[in-house]
């Protein structure tokens, strides 16, 4: 059944009522002044929430979970769609909202400043961290597993779960735009923000008081196709691997230069599925088909329990024999000893 995006948002902000209000953090790679993003930061304000974001001060599309920090105090050409003027300070506020930062540097790095320097500074009683980070909605979809090192959107994300907060990223099929053309409830960046509420407000709404969004080191991939007749589509739990793409490098001729572009047939190795529920469908599948979907990942990359794993450890099998414990130094005993006098691993801005 499509339900009418009117509808189910009347509904969810009505229900916002029930829930403790949350610490929302935002980002995204599109850059601070994106429309979808200040569209969802404005639902999510009308919902009761104390939203702040910290977005790149340029479009920074791509970078992936890459760390790259501004290289010089101030910016040396004006920020995205001019918001800022060239010379300003390389971190600061946009001239028309104090809870909206910017930052020159990768949609990481934004995660890490605004955790490490805007909400110590000028947001204490945030005590350092949020209770959930929310990005995007990023303009165009990021599908598949492989876009876990390639989407500045995740990987902002995936910063904000590594350090042990609830995160989720959204992405959608419309164009970008700066928030200041989105012209009304109709325009496609509002409807992207409003699906991406939807199923925002749908975990948080799920998540009795005093429970975290999600558990410890999990975090959301949600995709979401191009919106007709402003209703909702089906909303499917999906898996990042099932007709995922991966990058071929293009070579242009008269240019010189490389570019991007999806490899035909699809590569076997980036939908190889080990990990979680292999019945579900691919995220790409779906919302090739109009679908929104909804994937969980985790920080953790260790490879499942299962004979081919088995097999790889079996080729150095000899490497972790008892007797070459003297060889490498790192028999349990002498680790278990190491980590003692090392103290407690740090785990997080949970242990804060």
């Amino acid at each position: 059944m499509r339900i009418s995006l009117s509808t189910v948002l009347t509904a969810a902000l009505g229900l916002a009522s029930s829930s403790d209000a949350l610490r929302i953090l935002m980002g995204n790679d599109d850059g601070f002044g994106s429309g979808n993003l200040r569209e969802l930061y404005k639902l999510l304000k009308e919902a009761g929430h104390e939203v702040l974001v910290v977005a790149p001060a340029q479009q920074q599309s791509g970078k992936g979970g890459t760390v790259i920090w501004a290289e010089s105090a101030n910016l040396t050409v004006a920020s995205q769609y001019d918001i800022v003027p060239a010379g300003s300070k390389s971190v600061g506020r946009d001239p028309n909202d104090d809870n909206i930062w910017y930052y020159d540097g990768t949609p990481a790095a934004c995660t890490f400043v605004a955790l490490d320097y805007v909400l110590p500074r000028y947001y204490p009683e945030w005590h350092g961290t949020a209770d959930l980070f929310v990005a995007g909605p990023n303009y165009g979809t990021n599908l598949g597993a492989f876009v876990m090192g390639l989407s500045g959107t995740v990987g902002a994300t995936f910063a904000a779960v590594s350090r042990s907060i609830p995160g989720i990223a959204t992405s959608a099929s419309n164009k970008a735009v700066p928030y200041f053309n989105v012209t009304g409830p109709n325009h496609p960046a509002a409807l992207a923000a409003k699906v991406s509420f939807e199923v925002v407000n749908e975990f948080i709404e799920n998540t009795p008081s005093g429970q975290s969004v999600l558990p410890l080191g999990y975090g959301v991939n949600v995709n979401i196709p191009e919106l007709v007749n402003g209703t909702t589509p089906p909303i499917v739990k999906t898996r990042l691997t099932g007709n995922a793409n991966t990058d071929v490098a293009v070579y242009n001729e008269t240019s010189g230069l490389f570019d991007w572009d999806n490899i035909d047939p699809v590569a076997a190795g980036i939908n190889a599925a080990y990990n979680g529920d292999t019945s579900l469908p691919g995220e790409t599948w779906v919302v090739a088909g109009g679908g929104v979907s909804v994937s969980v990942f985790t920080m953790d990359f260790s490879a499942p329990e299962n004979t081919y794993t088995d097999l790889v450890f079996n080729k150095v099998e000899s490497l972790f024999s008892e007797g070459n414990d003297t060889k490498t130094g790192y028999s349990k005993r002498m680790v278990d000893e190491r980590m003692r006098k090392r103290g407690v691993m740090m785990t997080g801005r949970d242990a804060l």
